[in-house]
């Protein structure tokens, strides 16, 4: 069976079953701690989401809006990564939009193209840019077939990196070790994948997918006025929700994720400040009214986990267990 997502809302709702019907299966392993209702209904722009026992969410780096990427470039002058002169050039022609772009705006235009030589890596702009390690010419190309393999490009990154690259990152790593696996003779035989029936196996690939939600803001709103803690975090009671950012991710730089909490227009309960793990700075918190919470990962990038897997446990943990940062 072939299963694809054409769309957002259909994407939502094929989760939404998925997760009910885990809930469902697994509901006697959850405890009802305060008391909720067994069953809240959540239904933001015709999408009903029948949750057991919800208690909060946790979100890493989330794009939020269409509009992110307008924050990459006042985060790329704040860390120092292009000149005062180019900024204020970009702010001059393109007017703080560098989304949806006026295809007559030459000024605009002929900015970003300066910006995008920066060469920035996106992903942890303390990282170097790792080149495809694909063979030019495929049929040249041995499969191998050891999933430690190394590949001559990826030895000039940093090895965590690497594995992001490796096994993550589409544009650059994806088909490295994953494919050379699916697409082994013996590994298909294993996994009883018909002679004939499936062509050569993708980890990513191109469809005409409909984006239909631009933005998710109302969501946040929706929830937070219901309760839910939030991590951004927040460990008031049992309920909550926990945004995370890493400090060093360009695809959704933390200070948009702030710019959109502030739209919220929540009063700020404890102001930013530190938080620890293993008695050093892992980043900085703020806590907001309606047991909202946003935090930052130091140094981390866009997949906050695979930078500081240590630092983000010990988020976790804490959220689990109701301990504030």
């Amino acid at each position: 069976m072939k299963l694809y997502f054409l769309r957002e809302m259909q994407q939502s709702g094929e989760i939404s079953i998925l997760v009910n019907k885990w809930f469902l299966d697994f509901r006697s392993k959850f405890r009802n701690e305060i008391g909720i209702q067994p069953l809240i209904n959540l239904q933001t722009m015709k999408i009903k989401l029948i949750l057991t026992y919800f208690q909060g969410y946790l979100l890493g780096n989330p794009i939020t809006t269409r509009k992110e990427k307008n924050e990459q470039i006042p985060f790329a002058h704040g860390m120092g990564l292009i000149s005062d002169e180019l900024y204020a050039s970009l702010e001059t022609n393109c007017k703080g939009e560098y989304t949806d772009v006026d295809s007559r705006n030459e000024l605009c235009l002929r900015d970003l193209n300066y910006f995008d030589e920066a060469r920035i890596n996106v992903e942890n702009i303390l990282e170097p840019h790792c080149q495809t390690a694909f063979p030019v010419n495929q049929h040249k190309a041995q499969w191998r077939r050891s999933l430690t393999q190394k590949f001559e490009a990826i030895l000039s990154c940093s090895v965590i990196f690497a594995y992001f690259l490796t096994v993550f990152v589409h544009n650059i790593g994806d088909d490295i070790i994953s494919a050379q696996w699916a697409n082994d003779e013996s590994v298909r035989k294993a996994l009883h994948i018909r002679e004939g029936t499936i062509g050569k196996w993708e980890r990513c690939y191109s469809t005409d997918f409909e984006y239909q939600i631009p933005s998710s803001f109302e969501f946040h709103v929706n929830l937070s006025a219901k309760g839910y803690r939030s991590l951004i975090y927040s460990f008031l009671i049992a309920i909550g929700v926990l945004f995370y950012s890493g400090d060093h991710d360009a695809v959704v730089p933390f200070i948009s994720t702030q710019a959109w909490i502030r739209a919220l227009n929540y009063s700020i309960v404890e102001d930013w400040r530190p938080w620890f793990s293993e008695g050093q700075v892992a980043g900085y918190t703020r806590i907001y009214s309606n047991q909202m919470t946003f935090a930052t990962v130091k140094g981390a990038g866009h997949i906050t986990s695979i930078f500081k897997p240590e630092e983000c446990f010990a988020m976790f943990t804490r959220w689990i267990a109701n301990v504030p940062l």
